[in-house]
């Protein structure tokens, strides 16, 4: 960390979960702190000057360092602030700072539409196992900065990293991964290219001798794995039945999970529930190879045990015979799709969230030629634009949910039947609508479910 000749003037722009992580961390280093949140009612700790409200953009010229927190687009900083000329040169993220202070080069970084905290997790699982000190953070709801204080020299530090969070990326993680990327964040990005290029950012920033590993099946991955001027290795994953079409890193031949031509065990003693994870598992195995290849048997056992994050395809009870699941984090179609498929038995869908500009009518399309969906719970703002896209092809199984979580789960718990699993995988955002965040849908979801 370097010496510095006097302290800077801070502007945190947003103050939740990563915004007082930055403030406590900029705090510590003797920098002067200053919170700014659209909120008036934000409770700020009290050592923090403080500007909240509807003017709490203004005069950010007048720092050293803005740092945004993720979901705040910098656009709308510099559109507060038009007089002020060099404020785009003071806008930087947590992640920023956290890739050019650590004290540690062994940095992966995992990006991608869906996937990336189970993948970004399983890799720490992984490095752990074989005798890494390890830190997990970025969009998986801990604060960069708060960890950046606990690294050493020879730590491995694992990033879940977000479109918001790479919109102006510009440090250098060496081991980065792509997991496919589809449309998603679009009332944010101004356009799919936009949101892509964003995800570019995280292997267009490496060096040579770094390495890349991307999702062979996925054209957007490929083609954001393509800007890094490193090594790059594909993963396969490949549909039941066919061969795998890359084999340089972890893929999936049959009814074995490999790596180039080292057999590492049958996919039927892999935890994670659903095929889809096995493309997280095959990531996370090949960004972890170098440490991992010399004891397997440490890196097959974290597979057998680790059967993925809360509230991912999370099972909440069963009860007269109908299985409830949780996947709140499934906020954009694919990965909704994905969990969907991964049930062979009779199943409810529970999806709809707001509306982040991203087409409905491919999931549509998908949910209804599913034989195995008995019935589609739709909630949240979705709700009515799905319900017409439901009905103009002619589906009678889809219904309205209700303006509480405790109606949804009562209208899905009428739907289905002894065998059945209701499923909640959203497709959409939670923030904003009926819930505050993914985390408060799955929450109440979870007790609803538990006092049927």
């Amino acid at each position: 960390m370097s010496e510095r000749a006097a302290p800077l003037r801070v502007a945190v722009v947003g103050y939740a979960t990563d915004g007082r992580a930055t403030a406590a961390y900029h705090a510590a280093r003797g920098d002067r702190v200053e919170i700014r949140d659209a909120n008036p009612a934000t409770e700020v700790d009290p050592s923090f000057d403080r500007l909240l409200g509807p003017d709490h953009l203004s005069d950010l010229d007048s720092f050293d360092l803005v740092v945004r927190s993720s979901g705040v687009h910098p656009d709308k900083l510099l559109a507060a602030n038009p007089a002020a000329l060099g404020l785009a040169d003071k806008i930087t993220t947590s992640v920023n700072e956290f890739v050019r202070h650590s004290p540690s080069s062994h940095l992966y970084g995992v990006t991608g539409t869906k996937g990336k905290g189970t993948t970004a997790t399983l890799i720490a699982e992984l490095l752990r196992a074989a005798g890494r000190t390890v830190h997990l953070g970025g969009n998986i709801g801990i604060g960069m900065l708060s960890l950046l204080p606990l690294v050493g020299p020879d730590d491995h530090c694992v990033l879940e990293l977000s479109s918001f969070q790479l919109f102006d990326f510009t440090g250098r993680v060496p081991t980065a991964v792509a997991l496919s990327i589809t449309p998603e964040h679009l009332n944010w990005h101004a356009d799919l290219a936009d949101y892509q290029g964003a995800k570019a950012r995280l292997f267009a920033h490496q060096a040579p001798g770094d390495v890349t590993v991307f999702n062979a099946r996925s054209a957007t991955a490929a083609a954001a794995a393509a800007h890094s001027p490193g090594r790059r290795f594909g993963f396969d994953v490949p549909p039941i039945g066919e061969p795998p079409a890359a084999r340089e890193a972890a893929f999936v031949d049959g009814e074995r999970l490999w790596h180039g031509d080292t057999m590492i065990m049958d996919v039927a003693e892999i935890a994670l529930p659903g095929r889809h994870n096995l493309e997280n598992v095959c990531a996370a195995v090949s960004a972890t190879w170098p440490e991992i290849a010399g004891d397997l048997d440490a890196a097959r056992a974290v597979l057998r045990r680790w059967s993925g994050l809360s509230e991912h395809l999370e099972l909440i009870r069963e009860t007269g015979g109908v299985r409830w699941y949780n996947d709140t984090y499934a906020t954009a179609p694919d990965a909704a799709l994905a969990a969907m498929r991964s049930f062979d038995r009779p199943k409810v869908l529970i999806i709809g969230g707001i509306d982040k500009q991203v087409p409905q009518a491919d999931f549509v399309a998908a949910i209804a030629a599913e034989q195995s969906v008995r019935g589609v719970v739709l909630i949240d703002d979705l709700a009515p634009q799905l319900a017409e896209l439901f009905a103009g092809r002619g589906y009678d199984r889809a219904v309205l949910g209700g303006d509480s979580m405790d109606a949804i789960v009562a209208t899905a718990a009428r739907l289905a039947e002894p065998g059945d699993v209701v499923l909640l995988s959203p497709g959409a955002a939670g923030n904003g609508g009926m819930f505050a965040d993914k985390w408060d849908r799955g929450r109440r979801f979870t007790a609803a479910v538990a006092a049927l």
